[in-house]
């Protein structure tokens, strides 16, 4: 087959592609450094073994507990066969929960490759992001940067709250440590396969799931707020949880009306009213 000559204007539309996509991510960090300031939240980097991280952090009195808000998968894919290159929100759900809150300590921790560059770091492929988003280094890399981010303040207490995939990162961190005392999770995918298998997409066996570690947090005082239209992650992940735990303590609140990106922020101030309990 003859080589076809790529014309003038054909070079003009991948430029404008790529100059395109570079201004909505620059667009979205911008967006969230401005909200963040608003909102007394300071940035800092966390340099782990596997990552930089990005979070934002207001620590005003290390003798109460830190509300501790992790992420959502972010912009992982740009469409249903083709990951993004690059995983920075354009809706940070995570950080608008953050910005929400009005506790005195609040700590965010942005997924992997999220608000890092331009450019990206080298080790940021789109398999962090991806099918090794729930990996063991991924987990281990936000366990990691909460440890440096409050080491400090040795003796504060933590409460996780997990959006969407950081609801499972958020399980996972809460199964690791014993320093949390209570799990919140907002649409969160506590099941991944289910999850998955759900939206028929290909299977994850190297994921670590929240399903697994549900029975070891049996007794950890936790809500999970589900979304009465989400679609993209059904309410019956977070029952399957509760099942799996067991228990008194895990406790679901379906919230009617709300689908996976609608506005949670705008309701978190009274969702946070509710104190997980094991009642």
């Amino acid at each position: 087959m003859p080589l076809r000559l790529l014309t003038p204007r054909y070079y003009l539309l991948i430029s404008l592609m790529f100059l395109l996509a570079g201004c909505v991510n620059s667009g979205s960090r911008d967006r969230a450094a401005l909200l963040a300031k608003k909102s007394g939240l300071n940035t800092r980097d966390l340099q782990t073994t596997s990552f930089k991280l990005r979070s934002w952090q207001r620590i005003s009195d290390p003798t109460q507990p830190v509300q501790v808000y992790i992420e959502g998968d972010g912009f992982a894919w740009v469409s249903r066969s083709r990951p993004s290159d690059d995983p920075t929100p354009r809706q940070p759900t995570g950080l608008m929960l953050a910005a929400a809150d009005t506790s005195a300590n609040v700590l965010y921790l942005a997924r992997p490759c999220q608000f890092i560059g331009p450019p990206l770091p080298a080790n940021c492929r789109a398999t962090w992001w991806t099918d090794n988003r729930f990996s063991p280094q991924v987990v281990q890399a936000m366990n990691e940067a909460l440890s440096q981010a409050l080491r400090p303040w040795p003796d504060v207490r933590i409460e996780l709250v997990g959006y969407s995939g950081g609801g499972a990162i958020a399980a996972l961190i809460a199964a690791r440590r014993d320093d949390v005392i209570s799990l919140r999770t907002v649409a969160g995918n506590l099941d991944v396969a289910y999850v998955n298998a759900a939206h028929n997409v290909s299977a994850m066996p190297d994921a670590l799931s929240a399903l697994d570690v549900a029975r070891q947090l049996a007794n950890l005082p936790q809500i999970h707020f589900t979304g009465s239209d989400d679609t993209t992650v059904p309410p019956e992940a977070a029952r399957r949880f509760q099942q799996a735990a067991g228990g008194r303590c895990v406790h679901i609140e379906d919230v009617k009306g709300m689908a996976h990106g609608s506005d949670w922020a705008a309701v978190w101030p009274s969702l946070l009213q509710q104190q997980p309990d094991c009642r």
